[in-house]
């Protein structure tokens, strides 16, 4: 199953409690907590009363959103795993480094490989998921990297996120079967996608309805569904940061995954 949700720093300027009453109100199933506004790491009385509330309306911490870069201590990792303990979350987001792989020496790469093994370990005691972010500016920016990371760091608790890559427009990604290629790959390795409709022209990044990009969240959420395993689907970046379209884009993404379900 592929299950709904909201990624909660989509309204950093929302409280926690107004967030999960919008996400009820979408009739979502799921919430990734965010790590710097609205449970912050190593607070875990604000991390338990945030669960509590998740609970209460009748919904599932789907992951905690932290800021935890492998491979740097500007954020401590046991700080962040407290959290993610009182949150009930299942999975740990974290960000591969800080640098882009074109970037990288092999220095930088044996030093997020180590970290990644590392928190693994530590996280896999605790019966939580270490899920790296598919992202710009760090060792996932190309599907090439993000393999070599999986495969090298070769942890049973090191698993990755998913998102469409910015940079490539519509036409790439149909003519180079560019984004599709890349989540095919780390398949295996899938816990979550970050859902959302964007364009990029000119160095300009507009967002858009969720239902502008409909023919091609149809084919990666088919392609979700082949793993056999559940996953969470979760929307971020709304138009205009208005609750009104992220309830327009629920609508829409709840029609998509009753589709991919079936």
């Amino acid at each position: 199953m592929i299950l709904p949700g909201l990624v909660s720093i989509t309204f950093r300027q929302l409280a926690p409690h107004a967030i999960v009453a919008l996400v009820a109100q979408a009739g979502l199933k799921a919430i990734e907590w965010g790590g710097d506004v609205h449970a912050p790491h190593g607070d875990v009385a604000q991390a338990q009363r945030v669960r509590q509330m998740t609970v209460d309306a009748g919904l599932t911490v789907a992951a905690y959103g932290s800021y935890y870069r492998v491979g740097h201590a500007d954020v401590s990792f046991a700080a962040v795993l407290e959290s993610a303990v009182a949150l009930g979350a299942p999975t740990i987001r974290v960000w591969a480094g800080k640098i882009g792989s074109a970037q990288a020496d092999e220095a930088y790469w044996a030093r997020v490989i180590e970290d990644s093994r590392a928190t693994g370990d530590l996280a896999q005691e605790a019966g939580i998921t270490v899920a790296y972010e598919y992202h710009g500016n760090t060792l996932t920016d190309t599907r090439e990297s993000a393999l070599r990371l999986l495969e090298t760091v070769n942890h049973p608790n090191v698993k990755t996120y998913w998102q469409p890559p910015g940079g490539a427009t519509r036409a790439e990604n149909a003519e180079a079967d560019f984004r599709l290629a890349g989540l095919r790959e780390i398949l295996p390795w899938l816990v979550n996608v970050h859902v959302f409709s964007w364009r990029d022209s000119d160095g300009q990044r507009e967002r858009m309805t969720l239902a502008a990009q409909a023919e091609d969240w149809a084919q990666y959420l088919a392609h979700v569904a082949t793993t056999g395993r559940d996953h969470y689907a979760m929307l971020e970046f709304v138009r205009n940061d208005d609750p009104q379209h992220f309830l327009t884009d629920a609508e829409t993404l709840k029609q998509w995954l009753k589709i991919s379900n079936e």
